[in-house]
This record gives C-alpha cells, sequence and structure tokens, in this order.
C-alpha cells in the first residue's frame, strides 16, 4: 500500500498497530502464581484498608450545624445516587431521630413512602420511630394507614394489637383484632386473638371467636380438637362434647376423619363413659377404610385393655386381624393363603352372610393371571376358594339353589380343554346325590368323562354306581375306562374282581386274559399275580400251572420260580416243585449269585417240609460256600482308593466247570506243542530237551491245581505266601 493510500483528508499518515512478538519459550513458568496468592498478599500487606476518619470534637453551635448539613448532604448524596435503596432512608431517618430532629425524621420516612409505599420495612421502622419517641397517635395513624394499603400484612396488625396492649389499652386491642378477623386471616390471627382474651379471663369472648374461627377454618380437623380441648380444659363437658359432634356432622360419613374419632373417643373416656368410647371407636372401623384404622385400632385396643371385657378385647383383635388380612389382599390379590386365612376368621367368628359372601365374591375374582392361565400349578390353590364358597352355601348358609351356581360357576371358569379339576366334578356330583338328585349326578360325572376322562372321575363314578348296585352301569364304565386307558393294570383287576364278586367266573378270567395280552401295561407283575390267584382260588391248578409256563416264558425272574415252586407245595406236589427248582437252577446260572442263592435256600426249605433226606443233601451239596475276598476300590476319576474286603459265594458247579476248562486248555496246549515239535523234526532241527521237560511239570502242575476244588488258594496263589494262607484260614472257617 503507497503512503498515498494510507493517508487521510488532514495529510495525517495512519499508524498501523505493530505486529506482537512471538513468544519463543511457551514452557511454563517455574513459579506460579495464583488468584488466591494475589488475595492472600494484597491482606497480608493491608492494601485494600481505609484508615479510619479522624475524630472531631465539637464545641461550637455552628460547628453542630455546620457537621449535620454535611451529614445530611451525604446522605441526599447517596439517595439521590439510588433511590430504591430503602437501607439508605431507614439509616437517614434513624440518624435523623438520634439528633432530636423527630419533624424532619418523619419527613424523611415520608419521603421513603413516596418512593415505594409497599415496603414493610419502612412502615415498621416508621412506627417504632413514632413509638419510641411516645407519639402514640402518630404511631396509630402510621399504623392505620399501613393496614389499610396491606392488610394481609399480619406485622402490623400484630405489632398495632401488642401497642395498645402495652399501653392498656385493652378495648382498643380489642378493636383492632377485629378489624383483623374481618379479613379472614390465617390460623394464626385467630389464635392469637383467642389468647388475648384468654390472657384477660374473657372465656365467652373467646368461645365466640372460637366459633366464628371454626366458620371460616373448619375444614382443618385440629382446630375442632383444640376448640374442644378448650371447652373441656374450662370446665364445660357439654360445650366439648357439643364441638366433637357438630366436627362429626361437619365432615359427614362420606369425610370423616380418624383424628377427630380418637380424640372425640379418648374424650369419652376421660369423662368414664366407657360404652360411649366403644361405640365411637366401632364406628370408625365400621366407616372407614382398612388403610385409614391403625390409629383406631391402637386406642380401642388400649381402651379395651384398660376397661373392657374378654369378650370386648377378642373383637378388637378380630377386627385387627380383619384389617390386617385386607390390606395384604389390596396388596397382593393372588395371596390366595390370605384369603384363606381371611374366610376362616370370618366364618369361625359367625360374620353376617352378606360380608362372608363378599369376601368369597372378591376372593374368587382373582382369576391366576393370563401368563399362567395354561398351569395347572397355579390353579390349584384358586380351586379351593371356590369348593370352600360352596361347602359353605351348603353347610352354613343352607342356600342349596346358590350353592349349586356356585359349582356351575366354578365349571364354567376352568379350562377343561387344558387341564381339569376331578374333585369340582365329584363334588358337585355329591352334592346333587345329597338332594336327593341321582339323576343330575349321573349326568355330572357324564359330562365330566366325556370332557376329560381321568382315572379319578372314573373311579368316582363306578365307586357310586357299585353302591348303587348298578352293576351293568359298572360293567359299562369299566369297558369305557379301560377303552380310555388300557395300560392301567389296576382297572383290569378290579373289572376282574367285579365279575368274580358277581359269581361269573367265566367273563373274569376273559378280563384277565384280555389284559395279559396287552402290549403295554403299566405294572403287569401284579396284573398277572392277580390272574394267579385267581386261578388258584377257583381251584384250577392246571390254568394256573399254565399261566406259570406263559409267564416264565416272558420273564426269567427268581421270584416267579419261587412263587410256582410255592403253588406246587400247597397242593402237595412236592415232585413238581422239585422240577421246578431244578429249572429254575439251570437258567439261573448265569444270574446273579445272590439270586441263586436265594432259590437254594428256597429249595433247601421245601426239602426240608418233604422229608427227603437224599433230596435234602444234594440240596446241601450245591450250596456255595462264603469266602472273603478283597477288591481295589477306584475314585470316578479313575485314582486308586485303597482295598476293600468283601464276601463272595462259590457254588460247586461252577468250580468244576471251570476245572475242566483248565484241563481242556492244557490238553491244546500240549497238543500245539506236539504238533511244533513234529514240525521242527521235519525241517531238521532238534527241539530242546529242556523246553520239553519244563512243559510237561508245567502241565503237572496243572493237573494238580485241577484236581484241588478249592478256589481260595487258587485265588490267592497271584498274592503273597502271607495272603494265600489267611485265604485259606478263612475258607476253612466259613467251611467249618
Amino acid at each position: 500500500m503507497s503512503d498515498d493510500e494510507a493517508a487521510v483528508p488532514g495529510n495525517k499518515p495512519i499508524r498501523l498497530p505493530k505486529k506482537a512478538a512471538k513468544v519463543k519459550n511457551k514452557a511454563p513458568a517455574p513459579l506460579q502464581i495464583t488468584a488466591e496468592q494475589l488475595l492472600r498478599e494484597a491482606k497480608e500487606r493491608e492494601l485494600e484498608l481505609i484508615p479510619p476518619a479522624p475524630k472531631t470534637k465539637i464545641t461550637d453551635p455552628d460547628e453542630l450545624k455546620e457537621y449535620q448539613r454535611k451529614k445530611r448532604k451525604e446522605f441526599e448524596d447517596g439517595i439521590r445516587k439510588n433511590r430504591m435503596q430503602l437501607a439508605n432512608w431507614i439509616k437517614y431517618g434513624k440518624w435523623e431521630e438520634s439528633i432530636g430532629e423527630v419533624q424532619r425524621a418523619r419527613s424523611v420516612f415520608e419521603r421513603a413512602l413516596d418512593v415505594d409505599h409497599r415496603s414493610i420495612s419502612i412502615w415498621l421502622q416508621y412506627a417504632e420511630m413514632e413509638m419510641r419517641c411516645k407519639q402514640i397517635n402518630h404511631a396509630r395513624n402510621v399504623f392505620d394507614r399501613a393496614i389499610t394499603i396491606m392488610p394481609r400484612a399480619m406485622q402490623f396488625w400484630l405489632k398495632y394489637s401488642y401497642m395498645e396492649e402495652v399501653i392498656e389499652n385493652i378495648p382498643g386491642a380489642r378493636q383492632i383484632f377485629e378489624r383483623w378477623i374481618e379479613w379472614e386471616p390465617p390460623e394464626q390471627a385467630w389464635q392469637t386473638y383467642i389468647n388475648f382474651e384468654l390472657r384477660y379471663k374473657e372465656i365467652d369472648r373467646a368461645r365466640s371467636v372460637y366459633q366464628r374461627f371454626l366458620h371460616v377454618h373448619g375444614t382443618n380437623v385440629q382446630n375442632w380438637i383444640k376448640y374442644a380441648k378448650f371447652e373441656e380444659r374450662n370446665g364445660y363437658i357439654g360445650n366439648a362434647r357439643a364441638a366433637y359432634e357438630r366436627a362429626m356432622e361437619y365432615f359427614g360419613e362420606e369425610d370423616i376423619n380418624e383424628t377427630v374419632l380418637v380424640a372425640f373417643a379418648l374424650f369419652e373416656e376421660r369423662q368414664k363413659e366407657h360404652e360411649r368410647a366403644r361405640a365411637i371407636f366401632k364406628y370408625g372401623l365400621d366407616n372407614l377404610p382398612s388403610s385409614r384404622t391403625e390409629e383406631i385400632f391402637k386406642h380401642y385396643t388400649q381402651h379395651e385393655k384398660k376397661f373392657g371385657e374378654r369378650v370386648g378385647i377378642e373383637d378388637v383383635i378380630i377386627s385387627k386381624r380383619k384389617t390386617q388380612y385386607e390390606k395384604m389382599v389390596d396388596e397382593n390379590g393372588y395371596n390366595y393363603d390370605a384369603w384363606f386365612d381371611y374366610l376362616r376368621l370370618l366364618e369361625n367368628e359367625e360374620t353376617d352372610r352378606e360380608e362372608v359372601e363378599d369376601v368369597y365374591e372378591r376372593a374368587i375374582a382373582n382369576v391366576p393371571p393370563h401368563s399362567h392361565f395354561q398351569e395347572k400349578r397355579y390353579w390349584r390353590r384358586y380351586i379351593y376358594l371356590w369348593i370352600n364358597y360352596a361347602l359353605y352355601e351348603e353347610l352354613v348358609a343352607k342356600d342349596y339353589e346358590r350353592a349349586r351356581q356356585v359349582y356351575k360357576a366354578c365349571l364354567d371358569i376352568i379350562p377343561h380343554k387344558i387341564f381339569t379339576f376331578a374333585k369340582v366334578w365329584i363334588l358337585f356330583a355329591h352334592f346333587e346325590i345329597r338332594q336327593l338328585d341321582l339323576n343330575a349326578a349321573r349326568k355330572i360325572l357324564g359330562v365330566a368323562i366325556g370332557k376329560c376322562p381321568k382315572d379319578k372321575l372314573f373311579r368316582a363314578y363306578i365307586d357310586l354306581e357299585l353302591q348303587l348296585r348298578e352293576f351293568d352301569r359298572c360293567r359299562k364304565l369299566y369297558e369305557k375306562f379301560l377303552e380310555s386307558s388300557p395300560e392301567s393294570s389296576q382297572t383290569w383287576i378290579k373289572f376282574a374282581e367285579l365279575e368274580s364278586l358277581l359269581g361269573d367266573t367265566d367273563r373274569a378270567r376273559a378280563v384277565f386274559t384280555i389284559a395279559v395280552q396287552q402290549p403295554a401295561l403299566d405294572m403287569p407283575e401284579l396284573l398277572w399275580k392277580a390272574y394267579i390267584d385267581f386261578e388258584i382260588a377257583s381251584e384250577e391248578h392246571e390254568k394256573a400251572r399254565d399261566l406259570y409256563e406263559t409267564l416264565l416264558q416272558r420273564t426269567n425272574h427268581i421270584k416267579v420260580w419261587i412263587s410256582m415252586a410255592e403253588f406246587e407245595q400247597t397242593i402237595g406236589n412236592f415232585e413238581g416243585a422239585r422240577k421246578v427248582y431244578e429249572k429254575a437252577n439251570q437258567s439261573l446260572e448265569n444270574a446273579e449269585k445272590e439270586e441263586r442263592l436265594m432259590l437254594l435256600e428256597a429249595w433247601k426249605e421245601c426239602e426240608v417240609k418233604s422229608g427227603d433226606e437224599e433230596a435234602l443233601k444234594r440240596v446241601e451239596t450245591m450250596m456255595p460256600r462264603k469266602v472273603k475276598k478283597r477288591r481295589q476300590i477306584q475314585t470316578e476319576d479313575g485314582v486308586d482308593a485303597g482295598w476293600e474286603e468283601y464276601f463272595d459265594y462259590i457254588f460247586p458247579q461252577d468250580q468244576a466247570a471251570k476245572g475242566s476248562f483248565k484241563l481242556l486248555e492244557a490238553a491244546a496246549r500240549w497238543r500245539r506243542q506236539k504238533e511244533e515239535a513234529a514240525r521242527a523234526a521235519q525241517e531238521g532241527l532238534d527241539a530242546p530237551v529242556q523246553e520239553m521237560e519244563e512243559e510237561q511239570e508245567e502241565e503237572e502242575k496243572v493237573r494238580e491245581g485241577d484236581s484241588d476244588t478249592d478256589m481260595s488258594s487258587s485265588s490267592s496263589s497271584s498274592n503273597s505266601d502271607s495272603e494265600s494262607s489267611s485265604s485259606d484260614s478263612d475258607s476253612d472257617d466259613d467251611n467249618e
């Protein structure tokens, strides 16, 4: 830019600012100074302290006037700078008052009121200045102007009335209070007026003020209680009772307050009117909701404990329990246990029927929620509410038609397609029977079986027809029952027993025959036992024997063999029993040793009964020896956990079979060695003579071991010499 362009019309060049020098070192200073440090240093050095003004002694009136002029000028300057600073006005007025210039002080306060006439502090300072100067009329004038402008400011009324009372102008103070309450002030104003009258023993005037007070502030319960206590304190019992009664009428039955009831009852208690107090407590308990009766219960209980009898105390406790139950069911309507306890309390105390039915209706309205609607376990407690309701209507209320409606409503609400409750159907049917309506009971059970064929329903229906001796109906029901659940062994047995009781043996046998042919049964052993017992009871021994044979083709259980052998014994066929035991012994060779021992013991007992000595000795030779052995224990992780001792049974036939098996093994081994020697001879190789001799020695040892049938010695050969000797000694002790 040229010099001409940078010039102005005055031909004076523009001085451009210089560029700030770049900071080369941007690192922080080694010594940092904070704002707190600066303030602390300023305080220590007393930089902001202003020295006090020098004291001046005024000895001349002119100097005094000059001083007052300067002081007034300071105040006026301060006011001129900020007219709305009311503290300056107040200080100015007080200063004028302090030098005795009351007229000037009054002028200052008037000027301040022109600035802000709604400032409570200015009015109060103005009135207090007049009172300090004993200008009572001026103070009254100030207070009158203040309460006219701001009648809702309590400070003016309180100060005004207090001033009149201090100067003992009681009528004037009362007149101020009367003017005040015309504005219907807050409760504190009324209470101040009442206390004023009480200080001068004006009871009637205080009562009049109380009554006017309640017309304005009657919504507050405490005000009624204060008035009643005022009358009671001054000995006017009738007026106190009337005050409580007026309070009850004022609030009415809908908005009745428990605090008034408690205070009223305690008042009657103090007057020895216990019946009236008890009636008030009961009135509150009957008309108030349970959430608001805690205090009433508390004081009612205390009253009955002090002045009541046993019956009254029990009534209080019952009422308290009712309240507790109401609170519990209000918090959780699905708490069925609380409903049961509540209803049991009402029934035991013989409460009015309407109240009990109302509680039942409220209880059954709490159907399990939709999220748990399809789960039966959430219905189990709920359904008993219906059952108890129906039983109450039938047994206590004697309203049979309503009980029938309860049962029907209960059955309508149950989702039978998902699950049902057989107990409800059965109770409903029994109810109709008690009402002598058999057809209705049959219809109910028929509908129940059609909707939800449960075993319990079938059995209940069959038991009903059995009691009525309707056997044809029982047969039809059993047929339907078995079509619904053919796997139920108990049902087949009961059906056959029914036919047997009726004397139709062929039908009973046919039922059993069809039953045992079912592909799936829940308890087939019971069915077979019942069938066999039936044939034995009918003395059809061949058929029973055939049944045993058929059953043994299906199972090889030890109990079946023993049962068959015992059957042969009962009919006196000991030879047949012996054959059964022999077959069982052969069949159970590979079974558990305990089962084989059980079989042999039963066989031995049979031979003892038969009296055949040779057969008994034969069985005794088959009995096993009991030996003690050791085995290693391992944990689940496969770690060795030591050794344990156990008893084992060694059967002679197993030992003989094992010895012959070893002999055959030695023979086969000798034959292989012969073949290998012949093959070696053909190839021109000489077999070592020493090996042949060793093999012959081994064969001789094997033969010696085979001849010895003591398994304890053979089993302990792998152990040390000490172990073998101990096992042999144990086995010898067992044999003895």
